[in-house]
């Protein structure tokens, strides 16, 4: 039988889940430790009972976002298999979605922070290189069996580009980024489609 989370395990994981969606909201700098415990209802005073640093929440923030972003990848990818297709149009399909543009608050961690992550100290900088490093697993995971390394960050790069630009442009001109996008990636690496 699993034991009950404490009080603190829960505050904890409040606070986390508060961090992760507030650094894809406004990003690393936007996030201040008074703020995220005053949204997770909880004193500023206690935040040090929880974390060395505010950047120790914001690796846990960031794991938190990256492991909820794949969960959501994978249901999706659920959902679009059952009507048939491939892997890799079903992954393609799911995070290019047109919904995906003004989802930033629990949307993809690298589209969010990646232009802000060079910027930032190295424990953070190491996570982020996680989050790319599971993003671009993921991608590898759909590919055909030769496609190497490179062929996965390729495709990675043009999905998480294709989604910044999006946003960045928003509406009629962002949702033809994605389309475009969309159509480019499964004609050219879509082992279902004749090239």
């Amino acid at each position: 039988m699993q034991k009950a989370p404490t009080r603190k395990e829960l505050s904890h994981a409040r606070i986390v889940d508060v961090a992760s969606r507030a650094i894809r909201r406004t990003g690393y700098h936007g996030v201040g430790v008074a703020d995220i415990m005053k949204e997770a209802g909880l004193t500023h005073g206690g935040f040090y009972a929880h974390f060395a640093s505010r950047d120790a929440m914001l690796v846990e923030a960031m794991q938190h976002a990256g492991q909820s972003n794949l969960a959501s990848l994978a249901r999706g990818m659920t959902h679009r298999l059952r009507k048939g297709g491939s892997r890799l149009r079903a992954l393609v399909e799911t995070y290019l979605n047109d919904a995906h543009i003004d989802r930033t608050e629990d949307g993809c961690i690298v589209a969010a922070l990646a232009s802000e992550m060079t910027r930032e100290d190295d424990a953070v900088r190491e996570e982020a290189r996680r989050r790319i490093a599971a993003m671009v697993a993921l991608v590898q995971s759909t590919l055909p069996e030769d496609a190497d390394l490179a062929q996965a960050q390729l495709v990675t790069a043009t999905m998480v580009g294709a989604l910044q630009m999006a946003r960045a442009l928003g509406g009629k001109a962002g949702r033809s980024i994605l389309a475009q996008t969309r159509q480019a990636l499964i004609e050219r690496h879509d082992p279902g489609i004749p090239h």
